[in-house]
């Protein structure tokens, strides 16, 4: 893949239209013709190839582009990050294989982080010379960080690590875990939880692979016997952790792949030419049933746009996410869960006779389809952001 070097970025006070036009023109001319899900030639890319693409994207100036530039960002503001996302969720190109790294690790570390660290990390996590993966969930805890157990106990300038996370993306491919830990017990609930920057090599780490229902194996328990490692791993207070975690999340759930609904609007173009190219299946869309089924998707797309954009508007002024990130997380997981579903409905008609197009969109929306399934409960499940809305945003009482 060539690997473009300083181009010509737009000046920062050109606005955010002007990167939006530079981030079209760039990502169309330079993004592989098989790395393109909706293209003839598409392959599966491999993890180098998808690591190398994010790096050429970082070169280009359409990566880190609210980051600092004191630590390798572009130092703009969140309508240029807007911006570029739209053209990045507009062209069918893989997920990142960065984004735990990008968007959860990086923004903690530059909110706790010592100014060693910031140095250490962000520029690589970048340059995607560092994958992270996250070490919040475990198995008697699920989405309730309040009752997670790995525990951390300080020896003289260094801590020992043991416990148990699960549902760990990424982590066979990761260099740093940012893990969650408990100081002190169970009945601390919010108290006493520590954040850390984990190196993956570090002895008493085990890492065992969990093969999902679309057959990959992204997810993976991880092990932690006996880990030690030295004070200048620990991210923030011994305190702070509980604060740092709620930030990722609401970070994760509010901001996290703004290009989520043109990636979708995307999808959905993908589909209806997939219908299209084969007689039988155009059919389908004629119906009034099916018809009906894609005008809520439509719409469903249009109001998620709407809450990013809104979003974004509110952080420029100032205002912080809060619950507004469950609000998101939620309408964005439900809309793509149903989106998916209807999918699968339609390539499920492809038959060995079918255009070759139909065919690599029955492969490709129905391992959509099964991933899918997991986007209501990573990240926090639908229950868990339904009674945050309730309590804050809609301020109901508990009890009710």
């Amino acid at each position: 893949m060539h690997m473009e070097k300083n181009p010509a970025i737009p000046d920062p006070a050109a606005g955010p239209s002007v990167y939006r036009d530079y981030a079209r023109q760039w990502l169309r001319s330079h993004l592989p013709e098989h790395m393109r899900a909706d293209s003839v030639h598409y392959r599966t890319p491999t993890l180098a190839e998808c690591g190398e693409w994010e790096a050429s994207m970082y070169n280009a100036g359409l990566a880190g582009m609210t980051w600092p530039k004191a630590y390798g960002g572009l130092g703009l503001s969140l309508r240029e990050h807007l911006a570029v996302n739209k053209e990045v969720g507009a062209l069918a190109m893989p997920e990142s294989v960065g984004s735990i790294g990008k968007e959860l690790a990086g923004p903690i570390i530059q909110t706790v982080g010592t100014e060693e660290q910031k140095q250490q990390f962000l520029p690589r996590i970048l340059a995607m010379q560092n994958y992270w993966c996250q070490g919040f969930s475990e198995p008697d805890a699920g989405s309730d960080l309040a009752r997670l157990r790995t525990k951390a106990t300080q020896e003289g300038d260094s801590w020992r690590i043991n416990g148990q996370k699960i549902w760990t993306s990424g982590a066979a491919k990761a260099h740093y875990c940012l893990l969650l830990t408990r100081t002190g017990t169970i009945a601390d609930k919010h108290r006493g939880m520590l954040m850390f920057a984990v190196p993956m090599n570090t002895p008493g780490i085990r890492v065992v692979p969990i093969k999902s229902i679309d057959g990959k194996d992204s997810f993976a328990e991880v092990f932690f016997d006996n880990v030690v490692v030295p004070d200048s791993a620990r991210l923030g207070a011994p305190d702070e952790g509980w604060n740092a975690a709620i930030r990722v999340l609401s970070i994760e759930r509010a901001t996290n792949r703004m290009y989520r609904a043109w990636r979708f609007d995307c999808e959905l173009r993908q589909l209806i030419a997939a219908c299209k190219s084969d007689p039988e299946l155009a059919k389908l869309l004629d119906d009034g049933h099916t018809q009906r089924r894609i005008g809520d998707v439509v719409g469903e797309i249009d109001a998620l746009k709407g809450l990013v954009e809104r979003t974004v508007d509110l952080m420029m002024a100032g205002k912080s996410v809060g619950a507004r990130g469950s609000l998101t997380k939620l309408y964005w997981s439900e809309c793509h869960q149903a989106f998916m579903g209807l999918a699968l409905s339609l390539v499920s008609h492809v038959t060995p006779r079918s255009s070759a197009l139909a065919q690599r969109a029955r492969k490709h929306f129905t391992t959509a389809y099964l991933y899918a399934r997991a986007e209501t409960i990573y990240a926090g499940t639908t229950e868990v952001q339904l009674d945050i809305i309730a309590q804050r945003i809609m301020n109901l009482p508990k009890d009710l």
